[in-house]
């Protein structure tokens, strides 16, 4: 019988594919990373993320008025500090260099929604996430210890102008602890958008080369999600919004697009995939060696992300994809 049903009848050229799409990306939805030194005038390549640069102050604020002029509405600003102890002293001090940054952006951008990382990976001697036992080789974070350092971290980038806080270290309670820090510092309207459900991923490897915080000895099992879970993710979840995080992010976001979904069915607040390192440099070493359409594969998968769920997007990409969205 001849087919009466003929789907290709709504393909049949780009205007009409364009208004029956059903999910559409736009640079609203897209958060640029940064990665911010000491110094003046340092723009240095990452040598495994072409294109992504760690970056001065002064060059940052000039990052962050490209990254305006192109439509984009945020960054999250990741630090390296020019020294590491175990307090990770980097992290919360006023004069860090996170804080550097915000209040150079704000000032230059005041529109630019500017998000703080808050993580002392970056910033402890170790290159993990907290408080270890004395003589500890394992990397086993003191969990109650830790979020007092992540309050403090907190409620300092607030100070320094910081929109929004995004706490990453998987604690149990850190969403609570930071609460109740900002708050208690006069932060009430101050959203913290929650690494809700971070997994123990081989896809971070470019970024430890970019933040320079890989751990000296152990790994973060012990405190990240393990990859062949996903019940948990909806349990890490529940457990963040009781504790009054505003906003959830999945990351990595490739091989978790099922979460992105989950956490989406599971939640009425706004959620972000991290669209990680290993996730760019691989589409950036293909298409450097000419064996993929850059272009069409970057603007494929996010918009992928925003299919499965997410309603923000963070990528090392934005640069490039606002600029192929405005085409």
């Amino acid at each position: 019988m001849f087919p009466i049903h003929r789907p290709r009848r709504l393909r049949t050229n780009s205007q009409l594919r364009r208004m029956v799409r059903e999910t559409v990306l736009t640079t609203s939805d897209l958060i640029y990373p940064l990665f911010a030194v000491p110094g003046e005038g340092i723009a240095k390549e990452v040598k495994s993320m072409p294109g992504v640069y760690q970056l001065s102050v002064n060059k940052i604020v000039e990052e962050a008025k490209a990254v305006y002029d192109l439509g984009i509405p945020a960054i999250i600003l990741f630090g390296i500090p020019a020294d590491k102890d175990v307090d990770a002293t980097g992290a919360w001090h006023d004069c860090g260099i996170v804080q550097k940054a915000a209040t150079a952006v704000k000032e230059a951008v005041p529109d630019l929604i500017v998000i703080a990382d808050t993580c002392l990976c970056e910033y402890t001697s170790h290159g993990h996430c907290g408080y270890l036992e004395v003589g500890d080789l394992m990397g086993r974070v003191l969990n109650d210890p830790t979020l007092e350092l992540l309050k403090k971290t907190a409620v300092s980038q607030a100070k320094a102008g910081a929109d929004i806080i995004a706490p990453s270290g998987m604690m149990d309670g850190f969403v609570q602890a930071i609460r109740q820090g900002l708050d208690e510092a006069g932060f009430q309207d101050t959203p913290i958008l929650s690494y809700a459900a971070k997994y123990a991923s081989a896809y971070y490897g470019p970024f430890r080369d970019a933040a320079e915080s890989t751990p000296q000895f152990g790994d973060r099992r012990t405190y990240q999600m393990d990859p062949g879970n996903a019940r948990e993710a909806i349990k890490e979840v529940e457990l963040d919004i009781a504790e009054g995080a505003d906003m959830l992010m999945v990351k990595p976001a490739l091989a978790y697009m099922d979460i992105i979904w989950r956490v989406k069915e599971a939640s009425n607040l706004p959620v972000a995939a991290y669209n990680v390192s290993g996730e760019y440099s691989m589409i950036k070493a293909a298409a450097l060696n000419d064996w993929i359409d850059e272009k069409r594969v970057v603007l494929e998968t996010l918009t992928g992300f925003k299919r499965a769920g997410a309603d923000l997007i963070l990528t090392y990409h934005a640069k490039d994809a606002a600029r192929w969205l405005s085409e």
